[in-house]
């Protein structure tokens, strides 16, 4: 099974990947708020993944070591969603509101993706 950073290494390759192809959606079709939109909700996606790896890590040395468990950082995670909304709804020129949202869940579910391949090939 991988560990979080190897995981967050395909997060990462996937998120420019993603940014690659919003950014010629974004210069090649009409549609350059919906690209707009899931390039800003992948980036904070993205980093509330990074805010999730960071937390378990430290979850996990407080575990072993046998200290008191922090938080997860879900308020933190919780407001920079709110962050990613928040720049679409004061910019609906430039971002589309539900594409931004769209974006938001896209790191999740190129994990879940990225588990059901593992599992695959292990098989």
């Amino acid at each position: 099974m991988l560990d979080l950073h190897q995981i967050f290494a395909m997060q990462k390759r996937a998120l420019f990947f993603l940014l690659a192809l919003c950014a010629l959606g974004w210069g090649f079709t009409p549609y350059q708020s919906v690209f707009a939109g899931i390039a800003v909700g992948a980036f904070f996606g993205t980093y509330n993944f990074w805010i999730l790896v960071r937390r378990m890590e430290k979850f996990d040395r407080s575990i072993s070591e046998g200290k008191k468990i922090g938080s997860l950082g879900t308020a933190l995670r919780f407001a920079s969603g709110i962050a990613a909304v928040a720049i679409a709804i004061s910019l609906p020129n430039y971002f589309h509101l539900i594409s931004t949202v769209i974006g938001l869940m896209l790191p999740y579910v190129f994990l879940f993706v990225e588990r059901i391949v593992s599992h695959v090939r292990n098989r």
